[in-house]
């Protein structure tokens, strides 16, 4: 089993120590890489020769915040999968993650608890929220309905379709890659991307969406 590499962003050494004993404690994570602050996690996110499957941010970072290094590493090495730390329940942080392109937002105060099951949902593709972040999506999506603001008729980009479409067929991510000539890591994170905007797990329920979406006969 490949673990999967890691790259820790935190302004606090001590913060990162305890978080790092978290991590590589585990077989399947191992941090290779550590930042102390925003710049610092894009240089090193997106250096030559350092291989990095997740990033994990502080979201209060000096030069650079964790939210831009997360827009700036999503849009350089978008097969890196991002997850978000903070020390606040805060509503506009959670929202502006999501923005970013990051698959999960962890507390920290809980972290030694949902920290290695973020990880883990996040590099099998799948979102993770905290109970209060649910409660916020779907207060913000209430709220946007009752003041009579469009909604949107697809989360997904006609892009995202295409791959949901495909994937529904059968196809592989190699297949997938080869016939939209693009890269097998990009397939891959427009599938993580893809579940985590439908909040969906695998293969079978994205099957499903397709047939009710109408993107494929069932």
């Amino acid at each position: 089993m490949t673990a999967t590499r890691i790259l820790l962003a935190d302004d606090h050494a001590l913060v990162r120590h305890g978080l790092r004993m978290i991590l590589d404690a585990e077989p399947d994570l191992t941090v290779v890489a550590e930042a102390g602050d925003g710049a610092e996690a894009i240089e090193l996110a997106t250096r030559p020769g350092t291989e990095v499957d997740l990033a994990i941010l502080d979201i209060a970072m000096p030069r650079l915040t964790g939210i831009q290094a997360a827009r700036e590493i999503s849009r350089r090495a978008p097969e890196i999968r991002l997850l978000m730390l903070s020390m606040y329940d805060n509503e506009q942080y959670f929202f502006e993650s999501l923005k970013a392109g990051a698959s999960g937002y962890v507390l920290k105060s809980v972290a030694d608890r949902d920290l290695l099951e973020a990880c883990r949902a996040a590099m099998r593709g799948e979102p993770f929220l905290y109970p209060g972040a649910i409660t916020a999506l779907i207060r913000d999506y209430l709220q946007r309905h009752r003041q009579g603001e469009p909604l949107p008729d697809t989360l997904l980009t006609p892009r995202e379709e295409e791959i949901v479409k495909l994937i529904a067929e059968g196809h592989s991510s190699k297949q997938i890659a080869d016939l939209l000539v693009i890269s097998v890591k990009t397939v891959d994170r427009h599938r993580a991307n893809i579940l985590a905007k439908l909040g969906l797990r695998d293969r079978l329920e994205l099957t499903r969406h397709a047939i009710r979406a109408g993107l494929i006969e069932p």
